[in-house]
């Protein structure tokens, strides 16, 4: 388990950052940086009012050095293409990749002061394999995992980078497809392991990308997925 380290959370008040700011923040000192603080005000976390896709972050309540950075922010869009209009790239690829930019350089000073952290983004499943429907979120999130291998190489040995590529996971952002019992059972059937993920067990995989378990570890996208990515029962 991760101690004493100083740890910024993008988005770190719902969902996969909630679980994550939970489980880390009895013996790290966490820093959450999100719109609303309402759900984690129970936590003994520093909060900082930010908008990944509309400002710059203050850094003032910072650290001088950050050991972790996670960008959790992130959107699930889908539909056919013929009907997805520019725009929803667009939108899609300012929250998944342009915020994750922008906070990243914000903090960059922070994670080299380090000289050992640790960065984790989230990709999708349908980077990997192809899913009809998955267009933009897709196009927005393979950026991602391209991002994640060339800032491991150009950052190698100070600051390590890695990515978790899940699959459909329990959370707020996945609620319009999960809001029936015929959806959630439809969701476990198409993954070979039975059930869609949570966002404890995705909570869990980014506490050990940013531990000293993985210090060996750089530039990989790690797949948690239930199976979906890579079998066919």
């Amino acid at each position: 388990m991760i101690e004493n380290k100083n740890i910024l959370i993008i988005g770190g008040s719902s969902g996969i950052g909630l679980a994550l700011a939970e489980i880390l923040s009895p013996k790290n000192n966490i820093y959450v940086a999100s719109r609303s603080n309402e759900k984690v005000q129970h936590l003994n976390i520093r909060h900082i009012n930010f908008d990944a896709t509309q400002e710059e972050l203050d850094t003032s309540e910072l650290p001088d050095h950050l050991d972790g950075f996670v960008y959790c922010p992130g959107s699930i869009n889908l539909r056919p293409f013929k009907g997805l209009k520019l725009d929803a790239f667009q939108t899609d690829f300012e929250i998944n990749v342009l915020g994750a930019v922008r906070s990243l350089k914000s903090v960059l000073g922070h994670l080299s002061a380090s000289g050992d952290a640790a960065v984790v983004f989230y990709s999708t499943v349908a980077v990997q394999t192809g899913m009809p429907f998955h267009s933009s979120v897709a196009s927005s999130k393979g950026a991602i995992e391209g991002l994640t291998r060339s800032l491991a190489a150009e950052f190698a040995p100070k600051i390590r980078v890695n990515a978790i590529a899940p699959s459909l996971v329990n959370t707020p952002l996945s609620s319009k497809f999960l809001n029936n019992e015929a959806k959630i059972d439809k969701a476990n059937e198409r993954h070979p392991l039975g059930r869609i993920g949570n966002a404890l067990e995705i909570a869990k995989a980014t506490a050990f990308l940013l531990g000293d378990e993985s210090s060996w570890m750089t530039g990989r996208v790690l797949q948690l997925d239930g199976g979906i990515g890579n079998l066919k029962t």
